[in-house]
């Protein structure tokens, strides 16, 4: 459903704050190298130093998104305990450690003596962030979002408003300790304003979202920006004839159970029939001992999954501990239900037998697809992007987890000595369009 949105008056106090921002953004994307890492160790030390602030503050968002109902597996999302938060700060140090992602020569050419054409990476200017429950994104956002030299607007969940208050303010106070302006960070506070962000095309040059099937769908719907991220989490994980069943079971498990809660774990579990009775035989007991509820096909539930799973099931992002079972006749029908099921996201294949691997990672169109290991590696983090905006899953560029290179786009620099295009139009001149060493 979609909504009609009134464009942000320019004197309103959100329109006043974009602007602030987009200023600060131009002004950051002109510094060095080493003033943006430099912002970055600050950011980090005063996250460092106001550590306990911040668990605090995380514990009285928690409480209360309890008390109000709030489903588990955001809840899950919305901690932020000390163990979480180091991580966190250590990525942000990671970060800055990362080679600089602007001023890169894409391209170098001479198009005739003495016209010089460059292609160079720069900033995109501002990003919208509007993410659900989870604080450490905007710790994530933010440490990105300078080293890239781009300034970001952030609007949280209010399950977690303590929390992001306290961490924004700290991001920008070791900001105002570098040379970077603590004014090229903005959180929004309400609802209100996180649907007046999506009319701010002008001033923000990308909405990320993170969260829910249903906000991500609405942000599509209702802003002219161009929108990064994806809708769904539907992974899948198949096991052929040919798999390491010992293996397939641990790497099972982990892509379940490890972090449930996440758009990486899988939702529906393949199964070769010929393996079947003997993997599931199994993992069936070892999945229920983890407390996972399994759904099955009829042929699943011949061998001892309790529950059947309907066609919803195959279409249906759990976020917990419920995974769907089929068992499938070949790799080829394994890959027509992931192509056709998929949220495009993460997939993988356990097997022993490199060609049936090689031709399920060619056939599948997914963000990741993987080979003998967890859909629970695709993260930026793991990826040693340091950490992530968000996972694209569409087809366009940037696709999977977005660190440092999805966030610059390039522009085109042209030198010349007073040359005109009627000297070539004319035929009085000739390009050369001779490539030279970037």
């Amino acid at each position: 459903m979609t909504c009609s949105l009134r464009v942000p008056e320019p004197s309103t106090d959100l329109y006043k704050r974009a602007v602030l921002v987009r200023n600060s953004a131009s002004t950051l994307g002109q510094t060095s190298d080493v003033q943006r890492k430099s912002a970055l160790i600050a950011m980090a030390d005063a996250l460092a130093r106001r550590s306990t602030e911040i668990v605090k503050a995380n514990i009285e968002d928690l409480n209360r998104s309890s008390d109000e109902g709030l489903n588990q597996a955001l809840m899950a999302r919305l901690k932020l305990d000390e163990i979480k938060l180091k991580a966190a700060i250590e990525g942000v140090r990671q970060v800055a450690c990362l080679p600089d992602p602007l001023g890169l020569r894409q391209l170098y050419r001479e198009l005739d003596h003495g016209l010089l054409l460059e292609r160079l990476t720069v900033p995109l200017g501002v990003l919208g962030v509007i993410f659900e429950a989870r604080p450490d994104a905007v710790i994530q956002i933010a440490s990105l979002a300078i080293r890239s030299g781009n300034g970001a607007i952030l609007k949280g969940g209010s399950e977690a408003s303590r929390t992001n208050d306290v961490i924004l303010t700290t991001l920008q106070e070791g900001l105002s300790l570098s040379e970077v302006e603590p004014q090229a960070l903005a959180l929004l506070t309400t609802r209100k304003e996180s649907l007046a962000l999506l009319r701010l095309d002008g001033l923000v040059d990308l909405i990320i979202p993170r969260g829910s099937n249903e906000l991500v769908r609405f942000i599509q719907d209702n802003t002219r920006i161009p929108v990064l991220g994806h809708a769904d989490g539907i992974c899948h994980l198949y096991v052929d004839s040919d798999a390491d069943l010992l293996m397939a079971l641990r790497v099972a498990i982990d892509s379940k159970t490890q972090y449930p809660a996440a758009c990486n774990a899988i939702e529906t579990l393949l199964v070769h029939q010929d393996i079947a009775q003997t993997f599931l035989s199994k993992a069936i007991p070892a999945f229920q001992k983890l407390g996972v509820k399994l759904l099955g096909d009829e042929k699943s539930q011949a061998i001892g999954i309790d529950f059947g799973a309907s066609e919803k099931d195959w279409e249906t992002e759990y976020l917990d501990l419920i995974l769907s079972v089929k068992i499938v006749q070949s790799v080829d029908e394994a890959i027509s239900h992931i192509n056709t099921y998929s949220s495009r996201h993460t997939e993988s294949i356990m097997t022993n037998n490199k060609l049936t691997a090689e031709k399920f990672l060619c056939a599948i169109d997914s963000s990741g697809v993987y080979h003998n290991c967890s859909t629970r590696f695709a993260d930026g983090f793991r990826y040693g992007f340091g950490a992530e905006v968000g996972i694209s899953t569409q087809t366009l560029p940037p696709r999977g987890p977005v660190g440092l290179e999805g966030l610059v786009t390039y522009r085109y620099f042209l030198r010349g000595e007073g040359h005109i295009a009627s000297d070539y139009a004319s035929g009085d001149k000739c390009f050369t369009h001779k490539n030279l060493l970037l």
